[in-house]
């Protein structure tokens, strides 16, 4: 019996919407709190215009930690750069299911985060780009949107620790880590990153513990490839 006809790429991103959808909720309250961190640190406009063109939560969270503490602006770029590095090992694992010239594929890039990352993962190294542009596409809104919030009425809505907003970041990976645990051997490279990570972060920067435990991830999945 021949395969069914696969759906079309524009019904599967609207699946992927609706998969993105929470994800954007919780992203609006990760900007949130972080337009009210931030606001002190670069004023709203700066911290609205971060949000919209970086679009990275914890880099971001990172960076303006930095300049909190009277940390350099190169100090700060360097935090938020590490972090971002977990980007590229999970670009290599999509890179073959993308389509399109180079161009298109770059720009198809650009919705690459974490929550949709994992969402589009179908299991055996698969990725779904359509999922992934989908998920992407509420979430961008949300994040900047909530920033907008943080950073102009912050200051209302009080100390976002006393909201329980500085919980949402934690439980938000927490949540992409769950749905990613049933894959074979999963249980056992989630357990030696975070092993690697807590060895680390008393001793490094920002960033480098997770730039570190995600080549738990790559170790894996070489293995896996073998």
């Amino acid at each position: 019996m021949p395969d069914p006809t696969p759906p079309e790429p524009a019904t599967v991103r609207r699946e992927g919407v609706k998969v993105g959808i929470p994800f954007a909720v919780a992203g609006a309250l990760l900007g949130i709190s972080f337009g009210a961190a931030a606001r002190p640190v670069l004023g709203p406009v700066a911290t609205i215009v971060m949000s919209s063109i970086v679009f990275a939560g914890a880099a971001q969270f990172a960076a303006v930690g930095v300049l909190a503490l009277g940390g350099s602006v190169p100090a700060a770029v360097v935090a938020g750069t590490l972090l971002n590095l977990r980007f590229v090992p999970m670009a290599l694992a999509v890179a073959p299911w993308m389509r399109g010239t180079r161009a298109s594929r770059a720009l198809q890039a650009q919705a690459l985060v974490d929550a949709s990352w994992a969402v589009a993962h179908r299991g055996g190294g698969r990725f779904d780009p359509d999922i992934l542009l989908g998920a992407t596409f509420p979430q961008y809104p949300g994040w900047v949107g909530g920033t907008v919030i943080g950073a102009l009425a912050g200051h209302a809505l009080g100390d976002p620790k006393a909201l329980g907003l500085d919980a949402v970041f934690p439980a938000f990976f927490l949540a992409l880590l769950h749905g990613q645990l049933a894959e074979e051997g999963a249980v056992r490279v989630a357990a030696l990153g975070a092993a690697i990570a807590l060895v680390l972060i008393p001793f490094t920067p920002p960033g480098v513990p997770i730039i570190a435990a995600s080549g738990a991830a790559l170790l894996a999945l070489r293995r896996r490839a073998r």
